[in-house]
């Protein structure tokens, strides 16, 4: 079978406006939930894509960590590739794509650092092993994989159970400016319902064509 023969015909759901939240954290709650509910595998992975300050694209995936009304949130290296693209350029998109709902959410906007408090409240979350690797990887630098253990086994010894979070270590908030839904249907007819801030700072609904 080549490639141009891998087809999926959507059929599972419909998305309308008259069944649309009027404000786009409620629909991306909702959907989150249906989500979790039908155990879509890692529901909270998107795709996280940036720029540097040239405008070269990078795309990777990360990991969803909280939402509200202020925005997404991720934690990350500062020091990272993505940590030196959102600081040059703050502006990112998201893209969440559960296909055992034929769903997707593409999120755009801008892009900040999270508060020390928040950072170092979800950083004392985490196991422990991953608290020592956000101290022993040099994220996005060439290291060889036994230099990255011996860094791991090392801090393990000096760090302790209780290390406190790395200055380079920390959260990002992207603050949507624009939100779309897309639902999967027949014939490549797709739902997508967009909902973007106007000068008032109210949400716009319109669709776009699939």
């Amino acid at each position: 079978m080549s490639v141009a023969d891998i087809r999926h015909d959507y059929s599972k759901n419909e998305l309308l406006e008259s069944s649309l939240a009027d404000d786009p954290f409620r629909q991306f709650d909702a959907w989150f939930e249906e989500a979790l509910a039908a155990k879509v595998s890692e529901v909270n992975a998107m795709t996280l894509a940036s720029a540097d300050a040239k405008g070269r694209p990078s795309a990777r995936i990360v990991l969803l960590k909280g939402y509200d009304e202020r925005g997404f949130v991720f934690f990350t290296n500062y020091d990272s590739r993505k940590g030196h693209d959102l600081q040059e350029n703050p502006q990112a998109s998201l893209l969440f794509f559960w296909p055992a709902l034929e769903r997707q959410v593409r999120i755009e906007g801008s892009v900040s650092r999270t508060s020390e408090q928040e950072s170092d409240e979800y950083f004392h979350s985490r196991p422990l092993g991953s608290r020592i690797g956000a101290w022993a990887s040099p994220q996005s630098r060439p290291i060889t994989r036994e230099a990255l253990e011996a860094n791991t086994a090392s801090l393990g010894e000096s760090l302790g159970e209780h290390p406190q979070r790395p200055e380079h270590w920390g959260g990002f908030r992207l603050a949507p400016e624009r939100l779309e839904f897309w639902q999967g249907r027949p014939s490549r007819l797709h739902d997508r319902l967009v909902y973007e801030r106007n000068a008032e700072g109210l949400w716009l609904v319109s669709r776009l064509a699939p």
